[in-house]
């Protein structure tokens, strides 16, 4: 992790986090003379196009305070673009499997095997773990043996229809 990126985490976590959005990540790549950071924030229900232009204004602000302190520290110039995780995020955290409650996933487990069900319980904390509903059977996964997941695509998930209406 680059000494930039893990200084902007640091500065935009408690920016962030008061809006009752998670920052999920921050990168800083080269465009020529400026720079682009993109930083990414979720929360739970999603992110809307207003939660994006408010936690976009405080995050510039926080920024803008930065480049004035260290002129150059984003070059000449940054552009800053802020948005939600896609469904190709890893779901590395317990809230990112929380989130995701009722999508099927693909589990990659740390003894190389992987688990695909619809996830039905997802706990808070590290020590804890998830449940999959596999082939119509709950199968339980501790935190501690699950390396990453994947949401699969749906293009007709199973009850869809219902929670709209709801």
């Amino acid at each position: 992790m680059s000494a930039l990126r893990t200084r902007l985490l640091d500065l935009l976590g408690p920016v962030v986090g008061p809006t009752g959005h998670d920052l999920e990540d921050v990168t800083v790549s080269p465009a020529g003379k400026r720079s682009v950071v993109r930083v990414v924030v979720d929360k739970d229900g999603g992110v809307s196009l207003d939660d994006v232009a408010d936690v976009s204004r405080d995050i510039s602000e926080a920024l803008d305070a930065l480049d004035e302190a260290e002129p150059g520290v984003f070059g000449a110039s940054y552009v800053l673009e802020v948005s939600s995780p896609g469904v190709d995020r890893p779901l590395t955290a317990p809230r990112h499997w929380r989130r995701n409650r009722g999508r099927l996933v693909q589990a990659a487990l740390v003894d190389g095997g992987t688990a695909t069900g619809r996830v039905l319980e997802a706990d808070e904390d590290d020590d804890g773990g998830l449940v999959l509903e596999v082939d119509g059977a709950p199968r339980a996964l501790p935190y501690a043996e699950v390396a990453r997941g994947t949401v699969q695509v749906e293009f007709s998930r199973p009850g869809a229809d219902e929670e709209d209406d709801a």
